[in-house]
């Protein structure tokens, strides 16, 4: 039985997917143990992608400078929190919410000064080739970038399921005042799960750069898409941040070729109505 390009599409839209959860772990497991939406998420990997850019210009490919590029993400989001999002949180909820999207029009602003509106591509990229699985033609740098991100992902549930740490996010998580009245230090957890949450969007700028040019805007492409993903998934859920982008990317990649590419998105954003429509608390979430 020939099933035309829907096997090539289906792998497509999986790695696009894998991708995507990489990114929305980070902002799921931030609002998860903090209930804040960080509305610059999406700039925080425009940061990345820059950062990558300029350690390629420098003879580090993206692969090598992933560990890097992550650790500066995360010590950046540590400072972030430190020196503004804990001061934000003293206020109404609303404050937050400007707080972030006025960090978001600065990093746009203060990219778009620096950087110009030129997109930049890694210098002679790595991973060129093609591999040929039957029917399906799958890019190296794609495949590699997929499977990049789901090892990240795996070891982002793995740090917040079986170590102390992450134990004391989940129970922070679940009830602030049992967690300090239990010894767990609440700024201390939540400078490290912004710190996780960005060095996740971190890692995704790294792997980004091997398929995608790096311009000042670029962030917000990918935030909405996350939001998206995390309300799709369930806020605060890494298993529902991870069927919420696989699915998102399978609904991208089949509405761009059967719909048209300039309207790949309204499936999405379709199936996303549907899903808080039956279930608001989104498809792991919990109430």
């Amino acid at each position: 039985m020939d099933l035309g390009p829907l096997p090539q599409l289906v792998v497509s839209g999986i790695l696009t997917g894998l991708l995507f959860a990489l990114i929305s772990v980070g902002l799921t497991l931030i609002f998860g143990v903090m209930d804040v939406v960080n509305f610059a998420h999406g700039e925080f990997l425009m940061l990345a992608m820059y950062l990558t850019f300029g350690l390629a210009l420098v003879g580090l490919n993206p692969i090598f400078a992933l560990p890097f590029v992550a650790l500066a993400a995360f010590v950046l989001g540590a400072i972030v929190y430190r020196l503004l999002i804990r001061r934000l949180l003293d206020g109404p909820p609303s404050t937050v919410v400007f707080g972030t999207f006025g960090l978001l029009v600065f990093l746009q602003g203060a990219a778009q000064y620096f950087f110009t509106s030129d997109y930049r591509s890694v210098p002679n990229p790595p991973f060129q080739g093609t591999l040929h699985l039957g029917n399906v033609a799958l890019g190296e740098a794609q495949l590699i970038a997929g499977l990049g991100a789901l090892v990240m992902t795996a070891l982002v549930f793995a740090f917040v399921e079986f170590t102390e740490p992450g134990r004391a996010l989940r129970a922070l998580s679940e009830d602030r005042v049992a967690a300090q009245l239990m010894g767990i230090d609440v700024q201390r957890m939540n400078a490290l799960a912004f710190g996780l949450g960005t060095a996740c969007v971190g890692a995704a700028g790294a792997l980004l750069m091997l398929t995608y040019p790096a311009f000042p805007r670029v962030g917000t492409e990918f935030a909405l898409t996350a939001f998206v993903v995390v309300a799709l998934g369930g806020f605060g859920s890494v298993q529902g941040a991870l069927l919420g982008a696989i699915l998102v990317g399978l609904v991208e990649v089949l509405g761009g070729f059967y719909i048209s590419p300039a309207l790949k998105l309204i499936p999405v954003y379709a199936l996303y109505l549907v899903v808080v429509l039956l279930r608001p608390q989104g498809l792991l979430g919990r109430r």
